[in-house]
């Protein structure tokens, strides 16, 4: 099993970089960041300062969208970073929550996605795509350039989607059950399109805080109920409470669940995601001594899980990428 570290790029982005130096000194591959150009610094520059400061990691976004930059731009921003520092790069993709409706437009459709995905990766590798009707091409992208995309889905249309297209399938929780579910579906996909299912790449994004104080880090770890929440309660207006098509162990949580405002996204002590309970908590994430952490991870990878990337937005960033260096990662790579 791989392990990435997820991070916000808030200022200084020095910090960003030097957390992700820590990572990989820990044992991670793979360093990811958000991408909301309002709420956060440019991710691309952070990247680029990452990628010179460390050997071998791994860095995207998770996840960008296709509604915030022409895709052509996206792809000559990855076929750069590869050109300077290798194929280091990956594309974590998706509809788009924080950063469109930050900006006032709405999620992108499965449509424009799975255009997006094609023509991003087309052109990140030197080959022509058409973008609003007309042939491009990066004349100046060699044929070495590799740029995986891994899709980011909740809803059965885009696991379907993510089974037929992707690279990866990045999954925003740490729930056994559910994990299982969904992992059952993007490989059934892959398989009904005649891929081999096991060339998507799985990964399971969720925050951990290693600690003995359950409560405390369940309050730091809280909002990401919250932020799995707005994807939730686009599929319960899509399908309906209880559909056969979403299971209620990952819809019937929203229920209080009232507003949302951006200022908060992603950020312990968020006072919207005061409606998720500890027990969603518990199941979303990976909380307790190293040993539950094993013991949850152990569980993920007989599923199919290929990494587990640790969501770090709370007060033990430092002590938890130590520990996984010490403890986690040694007893699950």
């Amino acid at each position: 099993m791989d392990f990435g570290l997820v991070l916000q790029t808030d200022p200084p982005g020095a910090t960003t970089v030097a957390l992700m130096r820590r990572a990989e000194r820990s044992g991670f591959r793979y360093g990811w960041t958000f991408d909301s150009a309002v709420l956060w610094q440019e991710p691309y520059v952070i990247h680029s300062r990452i990628l010179d400061h460390t050997e071998n990691l791994i860095v995207g976004p998770m996840v960008t969208n296709p509604g915030t930059r022409s895709w052509e731009v996206t792809a000559s921003t990855f076929a750069t970073l590869n050109e300077m520092y290798g194929n280091r790069t990956v594309c974590g993709i998706g509809r788009g929550d924080s950063a469109m409706r930050v900006a006032g437009r709405k999620p992108n459709t499965l449509a424009v996605l799975s255009d997006a995905m094609r023509t991003i990766r087309d052109l990140a590798e030197g080959r022509e795509a058409t973008v609003d009707g007309t042939a491009l091409r990066l004349p100046w992208v060699s044929g070495d350039s590799e740029l995986p995309v891994w899709m980011a889905a909740y809803g059965p249309k885009a696991l379907a989607m993510a089974g037929r297209e992707a690279d990866g399938f990045i999954l925003q929780l740490a729930d056994p059950y559910l994990t299982e579910w969904m992992v059952k579906a993007v490989r059934q996909a892959a398989a009904d399109a005649g891929r081999d299912p096991d060339e998507v790449t799985i990964c399971v994004a969720a925050p951990a805080y290693v600690g003995d104080d359950l409560a405390h880090a369940r309050e730091q770890c809280r909002w990401f109920g919250g932020m799995v929440g707005n994807h939730v309660a686009d599929l319960v207006s899509r399908y309906g409470e209880g559909s056969d098509l979403v299971p209620t162990a990952l819809t019937s949580y929203i229920k209080r669940r009232e507003g949302y405002d951006y200022a908060h996204h992603g950020r312990a002590g968020n006072p919207d995601t005061a409606f998720v309970p500890d027990e969603i908590v518990d199941r979303f994430c990976l909380l307790g001594p190293v040993a539950d952490h094993i013991e949850r991870l152990r569980e993920l990878r007989e599923l199919g899980v290929d990494q587990f990337a640790v969501y770090a937005m709370h007060d033990a960033r430092e002590q938890t990428i130590d520990a996984y260096g010490t403890g986690v990662i040694p007893a699950l790579s």
